[in-house]
């Protein structure tokens, strides 16, 4: 991939980016309270006293909270602190009660850790980028302010004040709109995956603070903007377009960049000045004097550590190097978590309907998955978790023709009627008349008719003519109304012909 450079009146300039991502911990439960954590209730219907601030209240942390983090921070190979405190973090806002909030600043559960992106999907292996994580910290939610109620007035919905949030800080690694929407994704995969966090950006569980900067290619960093809270892959990548080609302009116009917080508008495509850029006394951090620090045993960790599922970078090297997919087909099934789980119920059902090895079948699996089945969907506009067609239906379908039952193009034919009504592939293959003639004498009979009604031709063929074997074959398939075994036609006529 080439080096991405803006190109300013005065020379290149190079784009820095990090990235602080706020991920929802899938818990039943808040941070330090009781309350349901379920998206779409109704507003200040999930608020205990703790989150409501009520006096005389205090914080439980929530033991899977930090599991999940803890899962998280070992799914990334990052280090786990056995000793972490939580600190207050002052700051007033409408819909922080508290008057502040409950985070971790000097002293964070998870220390440095890294993720893999890949830059070109056709070249999974000749284009990894290594991207470094500072640190991932827990800290509880603030509540939300809605604006379109009412005319004159904002109402307050608290019941996402005192959800967990794991704030995965990167370093500023990334160096284009691209690196950056491939961060992002790969992050989102390996919280699916772990199930720490389901990911649902456009439900806010997911959003991302992005830090840009610009500089001369070589020079120290310049004066980063923070751009808040991104809820899309796509806008990540327009906020950092957006944003880098106006900082340069103004550098080369001869302003200066200040260090600011602002905001992206989807609509337009920009971002706008929100607030200067406070730095960590302005929010007079300081130990939270109702938490002890946060003590992590051995067993905890272990327990943690046993509970991952495969990752989506160790189950691709394994389709690879176990299954003998390619680098790409590989990677399109594992970037999702159901993606993964789909393929692999696909490939064990087509493995026992054919009554062969998963290896046996998988590169076939994988191809119609891929091709056939997600094309399919994407016309009809429906996800492959909604689809009619299930992992056991389209095992049955593929072991059809494993078994040589029917034929590529016939397959093709019941795919789109599976979709359509959600019957099994053998009904249908019996319903239509579908199934293929394998049959061998049925198949010479009919090849013996072919070259006795084209004797000429067979001596052509026979005088070095080659190209005529494939008449051969489309008047044999004519024959038997495109119902003989490609292959058996084949093997017969390659017999018959020397």
């Amino acid at each position: 991939m080439s080096t991405y450079r803006i190109q300013g009146a005065t020379g290149d300039w190079e784009v820095v980016i990090g990235l602080e991502v706020h991920a929802q911990v899938t818990s039943n439960s808040k941070l330090f309270s009781g309350s349901a954590t379920a998206f779409g209730a109704e507003p200040n219907s999930q608020v205990s006293l703790v989150d409501a601030a009520m006096p005389g209240m205090l914080p439980v942390p929530n033991r899977e909270c930090i599991r999940q983090a803890v899962r998280t921070g070992m799914a990334i190979n990052a280090q786990i602190n056995k000793w972490s405190r939580f600190d207050r973090k002052n700051y007033f806002y409408a819909d922080l009660p508290q008057g502040y909030q409950i985070s971790q600043l000097y002293h964070p559960l998870v220390g440095e850790g890294s993720i893999e992106i890949v830059l070109d999907d056709k070249d999974p292996e000749g284009s990894t980028k290594t991207i470094g994580i500072e640190r991932i910290h827990v800290e509880q939610d603030a509540g939300k302010l809605m604006h379109d109620q009412h005319p004159t007035m904002s109402y307050v919905d608290l019941n996402r004040s005192g959800v967990a949030l794991m704030e995965i800080v990167s370093r500023p690694d990334m160096r284009s709109p691209a690196e950056a929407g491939a961060y992002v994704a790969k992050l989102r995969t390996i919280l699916r995956y772990v199930g720490s966090c389901d990911g649902n950006m456009d439900q806010g569980s997911m959003r991302c603070d992005v830090n840009v900067s610009v500089r001369r290619p070589g020079e120290p960093f310049g004066t980063r903007t923070e751009t808040k809270n991104v809820n899309s892959v796509r806008f990540v990548m327009q906020t950092i377009e957006h944003e880098a080609n106006r900082q340069v302009d103004v550098l080369e116009s001869g302003g200066k960049i200040v260090q600011e917080t602002r905001l992206f508008d989807p609509t337009s495509g920009t971002t706008r000045s929100m607030r200067s850029k406070e730095d960590a006394h302005d929010y007079r951090y300081f130990p939270d004097p109702d938490l002890l620090p946060l003590e992590l045993d051995d067993a905890f960790l272990e327990d943690c550590r046993n509970s991952l599922p495969e990752l989506p970078d160790a189950k691709r090297h394994r389709y690879e190097s176990d299954l003998g997919l390619s680098a790409y087909n590989a990677g399109v099934l594992t970037a999702d978590v159901e993606t993964a789980r789909w393929f692999e119920l696909l490939l064990a059902e087509t493995a026992k309907a054919a009554g062969k090895q998963p290896a046996e079948v998988a590169k076939q699996a994988a191809n119609w998955l891929i091709s056939e089945l997600f094309g399919a969907l994407n016309k009809l506009g429906t996800s492959l978790e909604e689809s009619p067609v299930t992992p056991e239906k389209g095992g049955e379908l593929l072991a059809l023709i494993a078994k040589g039952t029917i034929s590529g193009s016939a397959a093709k034919q019941v795919l789109e009627i599976m979709l359509e009504t959600g019957d099994d592939a053998g009904t249908i293959v019996e319903r239509e008349g579908l199934k293929q003639e394998s049959d061998t004498g049925a198949i010479e009979a009919e090849v013996d008719k072919v070259l006795a009604a084209n004797a000429d031709k067979v001596e052509q063929y026979k005088a070095g003519k080659e190209a005529l074997f494939g008449f051969f074959v489309g008047q044999t398939m004519k024959a038997m109304k495109g119902k003989g075994n490609p292959q058996v036609v084949n093997e017969i006529l390659k017999a018959k012909l020397g």
